[in-house]
C-alpha cells in the first residue's frame, strides 16, 4: 500500500463468504472464512486474539478469539466487538489499516495499539488488549508527512523502535527510535531499512512503483529479523521475505532464502503483510492474507502458517514455512 495506491483499498472489500468485515445481515455464520487483511495476532491467557484491516462501518477494528487458531468467535456476547472505533478520542475518519497490538511488559504492562488512519500512523492505549483503545491527545505519531504500516518493537535494553512505511516514488520501510513518554519518534534517528533490489520484490504481474511494507521485527540470539512484504498488494506475487541485522537500526542483510511466503510456496495468490506470533510452547507462526481467489483480490482472506527455524553454520536462523500446516481460520 502506498501513497498513490492507498486510496482504492477500502473500495476493494466486498462480502463473498467471509467474516471479519461487519456484515450487518449475518456477521456470525458458522463455517465462513475470516477476511482480515494485514492481520495480527496476540496471545493472552492461553487464547489467541485476531484483528486486521476490514470493511467496518463505522471505521475501526474488530476482534475474534480462538483457542486452537482454526476456529474463531467473537469474544464478547455482541455480534461485533470493536477494540477501536472511529469517534471521540480516536484519530482518523477513513482508511483504518494495518493494526498491531503492543503489550509493554516492561512499562507496567500497558497495552498499546498502533494502526494507520488517514494515511498516518497512530498509537492508542487501553487497559487490556480487548480495548477500547483511545488517545488522551488525538493526533498521529508523525503528522509532518504521510506514513503507514507501523510496528512497535521494544529491545532487550529497554529502547523502543517504530518501524513503518514512508513514501518516495514507492513504499519503503523506515525505522526510528521511539520515545514512549512523548509518543513520538526521536529527532534525528529516522533511517530507511531496505531498498527494492531483488527480482521477486518487483515483478511484472502488476506494474507499480517499488513497494516494501508490512514490517514485523523479532529478536533471536542477539540478532534481529525483519519480516517484510514486497510488490503491490494487488499483485499475485505479493510475498514475504526477511532480513537480519545486529542492530534494530540495521544495516539489514536480506536472506538468500527469500521469499519465504509466495504463491508458488503457499499455493494462493497475493500472500503477504502479516505478523509473527508464538503459541504457548514457543512455536512461531506467521499470520498473513491472500487474495480471495485466482481471479479476485478482495475480500482478502486470513491465513496462518507455522514457521520453521533452522540455525545454520553462521549461527543465523534460516526461516521457512511448513506448508503442510497452513491454517485457513473460520468463524465458529
Amino acid at each position: 500500500m502506498g501513497k498513490i495506491f492507498l486510496l482504492p483499498v477500502m473500495g476493494l472489500f466486498a462480502l463473498c463468504g467471509c467474516v471479519g468485515q461487519a456484515d450487518k445481515r449475518n456477521f456470525v455464520e458458522e463455517g465462513k472464512e475470516i477476511c482480515f487483511a494485514d492481520p495480527t495476532v496476540i496471545r493472552e491467557n492461553g487464547k489467541f486474539y485476531l484483528t486486521g484491516t476490514g470493511d467496518n462501518h463505522p471505521q475501526g477494528f474488530t476482534m475474534l478469539e480462538s483457542e486452537d487458531l482454526k476456529t474463531w468467535h467473537v469474544a464478547s456476547g455482541d455480534s461485533v466487538q470493536y477494540i477501536l472505533k472511529e469517534g471521540e478520542q480516536v484519530f482518523g475518519d477513513k482508511g483504518f489499516w494495518a493494526p498491531q497490538w503492543f503489550k509493554d511488559d516492561a512499562g507496567g504492562g500497558k497495552v498499546y495499539f498502533t494502526y494507520t488512519a488517514n494515511e498516518q500512523t497512530v498509537l492508542a492505549e487501553a487497559a487490556t488488549w480487548q480495548g477500547p483503545f483511545r488517545q488522551d491527545e488525538v493526533k498521529p505519531i508523525d503528522g509532518s508527512e504521510k506514513n503507514i504500516d507501523s510496528y512497535l518493537f521494544r529491545d532487550t535494553d529497554g529502547r523502543y523502535y517504530l518501524y513503518h512505511v514512508r513514501f518516495n516514488r514507492g513504499n519503503y520501510i523506515w525505522v526510528g527510535e521511539f520515545d514512549m513518554q512523548k509518543k513520538e519518534i526521536k529527532p534525528g534517528t529516522l533511517r530507511q531499512c531496505l531498498d527494492c533490489t531483488e527480482a521477486w520484490e518487483r515483478t511484472s504481474n502488476y506494474i507499480s512503483d517499488p513497494i516494501m511494507e508490512g514490517p514485523t521485527v523479532i529478536k533471536m540470539d542477539s540478532l534481529y529479523y525483519l519480516f517484510y512484504s514486497a510488490n503491490h498488494f494487488m499483485n499475485i506475487d505479493y510475498a514475504v521475505g526477511y532480513a537480519t541485522a545486529s542492530s534494530p537500526m540495521g544495516p539489514w542483510k536480506k536472506s538468500a532464502n527469500n521469499p519465504i511466503i509466495h504463491r508458488d510456496i503457499v499455493k494462493e495468490n497475493g500472500s503477504g503483510h502479516g505478523d509473527v506470533f508464538t503459541d504457548d510452547t514457543g512455536k512461531y507462526f506467521y499470520v498473513y492474507h491472500v487474495h480471495a481467489s485466482d481471479t479476485a483480490v478482495s475480500p482478502r482472506k486470513t491465513r496462518i502458517v507455522p514457521l520453521l527455524m533452522e540455525k545454520n553454520k553462521d549461527g543465523v536462523y534460516d526461516i521457512s514455512v511448513d506448508t503442510n500446516g497452513i491454517i485457513k481460520p473460520k468463524q465458529k
